[in-house]
């Protein structure tokens, strides 16, 4: 029998909302091998991630349009539209977290995300904004999987990690997660991650 579990830890980006920089980059440039190339080599996930450990876009793109200045207006979009990179809940996510919530399951976020930029999920995703908590890597300075960050959000959450699933898209990010303590699940689908709750419990 899989340990009953009392609370879940959602990663938000790929599991929750759906992300994907790729959107403002195809109305930019003139075919997928262009966006691909620019995303590859020039916004790279690399350099993003330092927007998640908390360096402000502003400052983060003077160096990247300094090495590419002919780029400059599409770096510079990478904050400006911002919000065209996503599109709503992951499919069948908005309902399980509603679920989650009318049955008084406590819910909480763990997120590699720009400090500069939790209000835009905020505003977006009213249900998210709800959760008992969020931990925001941009505000923390730590990105997942820094075993760092799972020490700050355990200190955050009113469970016992033990008894908190976490699901998140990346496998890596589960690792970390089950080494400080908590029951892990690496999101799939949302079918996948119901069956999960289910099997430890939790009325979905």
């Amino acid at each position: 029998m899989a340990e009953r579990v009392r609370a879940v830890l959602w990663d938000l980006g790929h599991t929750l909302v759906d992300w994907d920089p790729a959107r403002v980059y195809r109305q930019l440039l003139s075919d997928a091998a262009a966006v691909e190339d620019f995303l590859g080599g020039v916004c790279t996930m690399e350099w993003h991630t330092e927007h998640d450990r908390g360096a402000p876009m502003a400052e983060n793109r003077k160096a990247l349009i300094a090495r590419f200045p002919e780029h400059r207006a599409l770096i510079e979009a990478w904050e400006l539209r911002w919000e065209e990179m996503f599109d709503g809940w992951v499919t069948g996510m908005e309902a399980l977290v509603s679920e989650l919530e009318a049955a008084g399951v406590p819910q909480y976020g763990l997120t590699n995300l720009p400090a500069e930029k939790w209000p835009h999920i905020q505003k977006t995703y009213p249900a998210i904004a709800r959760f008992a908590d969020v931990v925001v890597s941009g505000e923390e300075k730590r990105v997942k999987p820094d075993p760092e960050i799972f020490s700050r959000t355990i200190e955050r959450i009113d469970e016992p990690a033990q008894s908190v699933l976490f699901i998140d898209d990346r496998a890596e990010n589960i690792r970390a997660g089950e080494q400080a303590g908590f029951i892990g699940h690496v999101f799939t689908s949302a079918g996948a991650a119901r069956r999960a709750m289910r099997a430890h419990g939790l009325p979905v």
